[in-house]
């Protein structure tokens, strides 16, 4: 039985998105990761988008909640993230565990879903592309017949598909040996169906945006740490925290940016080989 929702968001002719990903939260509230407080940064981020007043109807967490397993974390997310009213989709990255992050789904607040209805013109696919225990992405067969099933009995919709690992190579040598490792068999089936519109993605702590297969292919910067792009090995970047926000149009068309804190606070430390 797929987990599916109908948000049916026909307020006005788009629909506007706010994605967070990789906040990395732990269980003490001081929990830091290479030297950058990972709750401090989140609510900073979420004070900004605040203060922004961007007007948005979904949230969408694409993955990396925790780092440490811990149900404190997850509870800090969902906390945190209560200073939204709108609702979230999150899913699992490969530092989640999905036994602790069962007990927070919330009615009307907090989601774990497969597929999801936003008006009669748009949807939402989810995928978990978790493998427990290491840092690459694989999506399971029952997976990839579920993304095939839908784009198929749900061909009139425009799609977005969200994912936590990467479909595709950034350039980054290291990070690319952590992505999705069935992407080809993944692109194989989008390029049955003309309705896929876009991919999100976390994982890459980073600003993606690229076209494949005229298909738009994103990632949002951490609400923590930054990975610097077009790096052989583990390196980091000196930019601040962020989130994206995207505005889907019943056209099919997408428009999207990427905004930071403006504060240079959560400044990492440069000079470590990995976490």
């Amino acid at each position: 039985m797929v987990l599916r929702l109908s948000l049916n968001l026909t307020n006005s002719s788009s629909i506007k998105l706010l994605q967070i990903t990789d906040t990395h939260l732990f269980a003490p509230e001081d929990g830091s990761l290479l030297n950058v407080i990972t709750l401090d940064s989140f609510q900073a981020v979420l004070g900004a988008i605040i203060e922004k007043k961007f007007q948005f109807d979904v949230i969408v967490a694409t993955g990396d909640i925790s780092q440490d397993h811990s149900e404190e974390s997850y509870q800090h997310f969902v906390d945190s993230i209560s200073v939204l009213k709108q609702p979230c989709f999150w899913l699992a990255g490969n530092h989640d565990y999905k036994p602790s992050m069962a007990g927070f789904f919330r009615p009307k607040k907090i989601f774990n879903l497969e597929h999801a209805f936003l008006s009669e013109n748009w949807q939402i696919i989810i995928l978990d592309s978790q493998v427990f225990g290491v840092s690459y992405g694989h999506l399971s067969k029952q997976q990839m017949l579920l993304l095939d099933s839908i784009l198929r009995e749900y061909h009139h919709h425009h799609t977005l598909i969200l994912l936590h690992h990467h479909p595709i190579l950034v350039g980054s040598d290291w990070l690319d040996r952590h992505a999705l490792k069935d992407s080809i068999e993944f692109w194989q089936i989008l390029r049955k169906y003309s309705n896929v519109k876009a991919i999100l993605c976390g994982h890459v702590h980073q600003n993606i945006d690229r076209d494949i297969q005229n298909i738009r292919v994103l990632s949002a910067p951490s609400t923590c740490i930054q990975f610097k792009p077009n790096s052989k090995h583990f390196a980091l970047d000196r930019l601040s925290p962020g989130w994206r926000e995207i505005e889907l149009y019943d056209d099919g068309s997408i428009s999207t940016q990427v905004h930071r804190l403006m504060s240079t606070y959560f400044l990492p430390d440069l000079n470590t080989n990995g976490y």
